[in-house]
């Protein structure tokens, strides 16, 4: 849960300065955020979020 939370806010954050700097328009960051919402209704959500946390863990190894 703390992962998730954690990669909203950072995805939230990247969405936030895309469109502050005009490389993404209002539009396109709503259809990345409405894509984002159905995916994870979907069979995809599982993998996605098991990878997510793969990485996460495997981070601090990459020394």
């Amino acid at each position: 849960m703390v992962i998730t939370v954690s990669l909203v806010a950072l995805f939230g954050l990247v969405l936030f300065f895309l469109l502050r700097s005009r490389s993404l328009g209002p539009g396109s960051a709503f259809i990345a955020a409405g894509f984002g919402f159905f995916l994870a209704s979907t069979g995809a959500a599982g993998p996605i979020n098991e990878m997510a946390t793969a990485i996460v863990h495997a981070i601090p190894d990459l020394r």
